[in-house]
């Protein structure tokens, strides 16, 4: 049997961020989970890992070693592919996320790389 995990983010703001988290992956805000400088969300279908947030006192100073990917369109030929990811980097920077490139491999388009609003990498593919 697999192990239960939670992914977990450090944070200056952890309810906002959860909050643009949880409209991101389509998830909800822990139900019950009412903690002082930290908050958590989970997939309302029980079966992706919980994703927390904590305060910590200092910004973020590096490059991520570990980012989420967002998936825009799975299963869609290449150029539904390609809309359903500007599509939903386009939705995802309505909501505060920053748009960093868009990269190319072998010429033929690949993904989007953006910033949450904290600063923290992650990708539209």
């Amino acid at each position: 049997m697999a192990t239960r995990w939670t992914l977990t983010f450090d944070a200056q703001d952890p309810r906002s961020l959860a909050s643009f988290w949880a409209d991101a992956l389509g998830y909800v805000l822990e139900p019950g989970f009412d903690e002082p400088g930290a908050a958590s969300i989970v997939d309302p279908g029980g079966q992706a890992p919980a994703i927390s947030f904590l305060a910590v006192p200092e910004g973020k100073s590096a490059k991520n070693r570990l980012h989420i990917d967002v998936r825009g369109t799975p299963g869609a030929d290449e150029a539904g592919r390609e809309r359903g990811v500007r599509a939903r980097a386009a939705e995802l920077a309505a909501r505060g996320a920053v748009l960093v490139r868009e990269q190319s491999y072998g010429g033929a388009f690949g993904h989007v790389v953006m910033l949450d609003p904290e600063g923290n990498e992650f990708c539209v593919a």
